[in-house]
C-alpha cells in the first residue's frame, strides 16, 4: 500500500527522523492557513507547493513549485489542485491531485553549500536481508545514476536479526562524503530512518533528496513509502491512511468483492480458482497463440454474484476479445461454480466475447451437463489442452 508523501513525513517525524516541514491543504484557504502556520512555528518566509499523488517525477511535470511570497503560494496553489498531473510515472491521462503539501523552504543561505542524497531501504530478496541502497547524486533518477554511474550507487545489507548497527550507519556516512556536526546528524538520520522502516512493516523506504542544509542539519524532503499489505493487520492506523482515489477502479472493485485481481496488457482473460492454477492458465493461454489480460483469482467460492462482479471487472478492459473460466473442484463443487457461471450469463443479458468454461475435480460431469444444458453460447472444456484449443478457435 502506497502512501503520500505529507502521510510518510509524519510516520518518519514519529520515529525521530528529520523532515522538511509542512501542513496538507485541500484548497487555496487552507494552502495559505499552512503557509502562515508554517511561518509561525518556523519563521519560514518562502513555501513550496507539492502535489500529492501517488507517483515520482511530479516536479517534472508541473507539480512542485516555489513560493517567495504569498501571492505566488497562492496562484500555486490554485493551479496544482486539481490538475491533471502527468509524470514519468504516471499513464498518459495522468492523475488528478486532489491536494498538495505546503513546505518550508530548506535551501537557505548559510555557511555551507548544500548537497542532496539519495537514500532507500528495501527487503534484497536474494539475500533475505534488508538493504540500504544510498548515493551522492540525490534529486536525479536513481535509475539513470545506476546506468551511467554505477560505482555511484552504494548498499549495506543489514541482518534483519541485529539491526543497523552503528559502525554501518558511520560507512554509510562515510561514503556519502560527510564529516564534523553533518557526519553526527546523519548517523542518527539513517538509524532512526531504519528503525522506522522495520516498525512500520514497510517494504519500501525511498528518500529522495535526502539534504544536507547550508548549517549541516540532514532532513528528509521528500518521503516515498510502500507498505507491506501482508503485515496491515498489525497496523490498523496505517491501513486507514489508504486513499483509494490513487488506485485502479477495478483493483479497488476486486478488493471489495474478495478477488485477486492483477490487470495484464494481452487479448484473453481469466477467471481461476488458486494462484497456481492461475499460473498455469495464463501459461494455456500463451500457448494457444493469446496473451492473457488478467490475473483474477476468485478464490474458494464462486457464487453468482461473485462471477458478475468478476465479469464487469474483466469487461471494462477494452482489449479482451475473450474469457476463460478455469475451475478445479477441490473446496468448491464444479457444479455449484458452473450455476454461478450460468445465473451471473443470464443477469447480465449476454457478454460481448466468447466464453469458454473448463471445469475439474468435484462433480465436473454435472457441471459441463449444466453449461451444456444452459442453451448459453458457452464453450466447454474439461481437458486443459481442450480449454486451449478452444481459446484458439475463438480468437482466429
Amino acid at each position: 500500500m502506497n502512501l503520500h508523501e505529507y502521510q510518510s513525513k509524519e510516520i518518519l517525524s514519529k520515529y525521530g527522523v528529520a523532515i522538511q516541514r509542512g501542513f496538507v491543504a485541500n484548497n487555496v484557504d487552507e494552502a495559505v492557513a499552512a503557509a502562515e502556520k508554517l511561518t509561525a512555528e518556523t519563521g519560514a518566509q518562502a513555501w513550496v507547493v507539492k502535489a500529492q499523488i501517488h507517483a515520482g517525477g511530479r516536479g517534472k511535470g508541473g507539480g512542485v513549485k516555489f513560493s517567495p511570497n504569498m501571492d505566488k503560494l497562492k496562484e500555486n496553489a490554485q493551479n496544482i489542485i486539481g490538475m491533471q498531473l502527468v509524470t514519468p510515472q504516471t499513464s498518459a491521462e495522468g492523475k488528478k491531485v486532489h491536494s498538495v503539501l505546503v513546505a518550508e523552504d530548506v535551501y537557505y543561505p548559510g555557511e555551507s553549500e548544500t548537497k542532496e542524497f539519495y537514500v532507500s531501504i528495501l527487503l534484497d530478496r536474494a539475500e533475505g536481508k534488508n538493504t540500504i541502497v544510498y548515493s551522492t547524486e540525490g534529486g536525479m533518477d536513481i535509475e539513470h545514476v545506476a546506468e551511467v554511474t554505477p560505482h555511484l550507487i552504494h548498499k549495506e545489507i543489514i541482518d534483519p536479526a541485529l539491526g543497523l548497527q552503528g559502525f554501518q550507519a558511520r560507512k554509510i556516512a562515510f561514503n556519502l562524503g560527510l564529516e564534523g556536526n553533518a557526519f553526527k546528524e546523519f548517523t542518527k538520520f539513517i538509524a532512526s530512518l531504519y528503525n522506522a522502516y522495520t516498525g512500520i512493516d514497510a517494504s519500501l523506504f525511498e528518500i529522495n533528496p535526502v539534504l544536507k542544509t547550508s548549517d549541516n542539519k540532514i532532513i528528509a524532503v521528500d518521503a516515498k513509502v510502500t507498505l507491506d499489505g501482508n503485515a496491515l493487520f498489525r497496523h490498523k492506523d496505517l491501513e486507514a491512511l489508504r486513499d483509494t482515489r490513487e488506485e485502479d477502479p477495478m483493483d479497488v472493485e476486486a478488493g471489495e468483492a474478495g478477488l485477486n485481481f492483477v490487470k495484464l496488457d494481452g487479448n484473453v482473460a481469466c477467471m481461476v480458482n488458486g494462484a497456481g492454477l492461475a499460473m498455469a492458465t495464463m501459461d494455456i493461454i500463451k500457448l494457444s497463440g493469446g496473451s492473457p489480460a488478467n490475473f483474477l483469482d476468485v478464490g474458494g467460492t464462486a457464487d453468482a454474484q461473485r462471477v458478475q462482479t468478476a465479469f464487469g471487472i474483466i469487461l471494462r478492459d477494452p482489449n479482451v476479445k475473450a474469457i476463460l473460466i478455469n475451475i478445479f473442484g477441490g473446496i468448491v463443487r464444479c457444479d455449484r461454480v458452473a450455476q454461478g457461471v450460468v445465473d451471473a450469463y443470464r443477469a447480465m443479458g449476454s457478454l460481448p466475447v466468447p466464453l469458454i468454461v473448463r471445469l475439474q475435480g468435484t462433480n465436473a460431469v454435472e457441471a459441463k451437463k449444466l453449461i451444456d444444458d444452459s442453451g448459453l453460447p458457452v464453450h466447454s472444456a474439461i481437458t486443459l489442452e481442450e480449454a486451449a484449443n478452444k481459446v484458439k478457435e475463438v480468437l482466429a
